[in-house]
């Protein structure tokens, strides 16, 4: 199938704007937002005189409908902020001390690190690690040009867990891939189930058609432990325990079997396994699915009878519920609902969690090269193990200690689970660290050379999204400052450093552009209008067809876990640890990224801990007051805000702030695990057992 233009939109407008307003120097160029969000903008950047001046949404985009969050409309802010990385630097402290470093030239850098990465790949290329994320989504600046170069090498392979792969695991192993229901539809709902996902914050988009569908009389339900501001805004919010979504949907499947709110002919000719799951669920009483989630049985029932009474019923579910142990199984559980139901049926009901497995029949699985490996063993490194990874001896079953570590689009030592051990990783003397970055992140900070990299203004890029539909073009609007290069020209140029002369590390940014999909899709009508939407039916499994190996949802093996750390599977951590924690995003950042951008930090006040009053008169805490979070991993320390978005018993310590501007210089992931899910191998960061004192 080949992306087309969405149906709605108008006619493709030319690069730079015609608008005789503008005066002759000003021009309009075609953007894509980069950043880890289900939104995926599309974006319309104004420069004037070679300086970009404004970033704004498209208003024909579909989804985006002109709007931005705070954070990337101000984006120029970040792109001219006066703490840019604009050259090369080389430390030259210690890594325990206070970092310093110098400027160099990009010949002397990719010298020397493509000498000692020559050294290392001599003795053992797995010694090599890569480590990113989503610091951007673009397939060429993400892992386009990077996986050629790791693949042409034979370095290790990361698995990159840290965010969604127990959701999409679980979302894989019960509909084939990660796919759902189309965003716009969410406005004909006559009932919305926000289930872990503070869209105001976090989806924004998405908010806007479900209060579409609020203003037409639809009824909205926020389930999540945070009374947040989409609950604020919901007419009911249930604040269940921390990691018992999974409980709470078997006692929604008891309830529908008990009141033969079932839609048998759906089930009989589009779901396996439905005779395990009912006898599984049918244990799952209201009464016991109340205690194990925090609610009462009457929230159960009226939860249950509401969602299979009112037709159509879509869920918007988000990633947050799945970072806990048992958070794959949660998604298969929540997932199965409207299979039970036959909510499939209609265009305005279902489920989405993530849209990016419909684009996986289009993409060009060639574009990242794996054949350069050439057959050669690699073994994987989970990027959420990285603390206990750098410190690990090399061993028959581990392989080679881990000797250099080239980091692009993530930070780490903010981010990565128990940083106590991801900082003494780091500090390793005998580490070779490559750092790619904007900014001095921690992570930066701990590097033996730091490269500038461009932000989303500088450079060309295509995108695909996980909340809708359509693929983005993100054209250049300025040239890169200072000395600062796109991801793939500093691979191209460690490749060639080194002396890697195969033609695939040297293909430009548009070979790789058209490489992507290939014929797929229509590059031209991209670069016009900006996107393309794929073409997919309104209500895609109305009739079955889900993207598995039998065409029919999966309910084998769908079963609730506990977390790890709980009052009820871990009583006597949780007698010296009795507080629940959830870390939350802080609204005004995205994962770490815009921590250092003074308009969002100066909204955002400082690093937060939000408390029921209960709690915190418990424990002669006030609001206001500094506390410190503690458990036998770490502490750090923090502003205490009692809060009515706290209950009782849960605690959320807001993220991610970067270590050094915290107070005691640490984060929220000072106390979390490196512990991993049931499916896809992620981290539990919400999952977590801490104290709380004063200061």
């Amino acid at each position: 199938m080949q992306a087309t233009r969405h149906p709605t939109a108008p006619a493709p407008e030319p690069h730079a704007s015609t608008d005789p307003a503008q005066s002759a120097a000003q021009r309009v160029v075609k953007g894509a937002c980069p950043h880890d969000c289900p939104d995926t903008c599309a974006l319309r950047v104004t420069v004037d005189n070679g300086r970009v001046v404004k970033v704004q949404g498209q208003p024909d985009h579909a989804s985006t409908h002109g709007a931005l969050c705070t954070k990337v409309s101000r984006y120029p802010e970040r792109t001219y902020h006066a703490d840019r990385v604009l050259h090369p630097l080389k430390r030259v402290s210690a890594k325990g001390d206070t970092p310093r470093f110098e400027r160099i030239s990009w010949q002397q850098a990719l010298s020397e690190i493509g000498g000692r990465l020559q050294a290392i790949a001599a003795r053992n290329p797995q010694a090599i690690l890569p480590y990113s994320y989503a610091g951007t989504m673009g397939l060429l600046q993400g892992e386009g040009m990077a996986a050629r170069f790791f693949h042409r090498l034979g370095a290790s392979r990361l698995d990159r867990t840290i965010c969604a792969s127990a959701g999409g695991a679980g979302l894989a192993a019960t509909y084939g891939h990660k796919v759902g229901m189309h965003l716009r539809f969410f406005a004909e709902s006559r009932l919305i189930l926000l289930w872990g996902t503070n869209s105001i914050a976090s989806n924004l988009h998405f908010w806007t058609f479900a209060n579409q569908a609020k203003r037409q009389g639809a009824k909205l339900v926020c389930i999540d432990p945070r009374k947040t501001e989409t609950a604020d805004k919901c007419h009911q919010h249930l604040a269940l325990l921390p990691g018992t979504d999974g409980a709470l949907a078997l006692g929604l499947i008891h309830e529908l079997i008990a009141h033969d709110w079932l839609d048998h002919d759906y089930i009989t000719r589009h779901v396996d396994g439905w005779d395990e799951l009912r006898a599984r669920a049918l244990a799952w009483t209201p009464e016991r699915t109340a205690e194990e989630c925090g609610l009462t049985a009457d929230e159960v029932r009226g939860l249950a009878r509401d969602y299979a009474t009112t037709s159509p019923a879509a869920i918007r579910l988000n990633y947050g519920m799945q970072r806990v142990r048992g958070g794959g199984n949660a998604v298969r559980l929540i997932a199965l609902l409207p299979c039970l139901t036959g909510a499939w049926r209609h265009r305005a009901g279902g489920l989405l969690l993530s849209s990016s497995g419909w684009y996986a029949p289009l993409r060009n699985p060639t574009l990242e090269r794996a054949d350069l490996r050439g057959g050669r063993p690699s073994r994987v490194i989970n990027m959420s193990t990285i603390g206990d990874d750098l410190l690990r001896p090399a061993s028959p079953d581990f392989g080679p200690r881990i000797e250099a570590l080239i980091v692009y689009n993530s930070n780490p030592v903010a981010v990565a689970p128990e940083s106590p051990k991801v900082v003494a990783g780091f500090q390793r003397s005998d580490l070779l660290t490559v750092v790619l970055e904007h900014f001095m992140t921690d992570t930066a900070d701990l590097a033996d050379y730091v490269l500038p990299a461009t932000t989303q203004l500088e450079h060309l890029d295509i995108h695909t999204s996980y909340g809708h539909t359509d693929v983005l073009i993100n054209e250049p609007a300025v040239p890169p400052l200072g000395e600062a290069r796109p991801n793939t020209q500093i691979f191209r140029d460690l490749a060639a450093a080194m002396g890697l002369d195969d033609p695939a590390l040297q293909e430009n940014d548009e070979t790789l552009l058209r490489q992507a999909f290939g014929p797929a899709v229509d590059l031209q009508a991209l670069r016009s209008q900006g996107w393309v939407s794929l073409p997919l039916p309104e209500a895609p499994f109305a009739q079955g067809g889900f993207p598995t190996a039998s065409g029919r949802a999966s309910a084998v093996g769908a079963d609730y876990l506990p977390n790890y750390e709980s009052r009820r599977s871990a009583p006597a951590l949780a007698a010296r640890y009795p507080l629940a924690m959830i870390s939350p995003p802080a609204r005004n950042f995205l994962n770490s990224s815009f921590v250092n951008v003074t308009s969002l930090r100066d909204i955002e006040g400082e690093q937060l801990l939000e408390m029921h009053d209960s709690d915190a008169h418990s424990r002669g805490l006030s609001d206001g007051q500094t506390v410190r979070v503690f458990n036998d991993r770490g502490s750090y320390q923090c502003r205490l805000q009692v809060s009515h978005r706290a209950r009782p018993g849960v605690v959320h310590g807001l993220g991610i702030w970067w270590r050094k501007l915290g107070l005691d210089g640490r984060n929220v992931n000072e106390v979390t695990h490196q512990q991993l899910t049931d499916l896809g191998a992620a981290p539990c960061f919400y999952d977590c057992l801490v104290e709380v004192s004063a200061a």
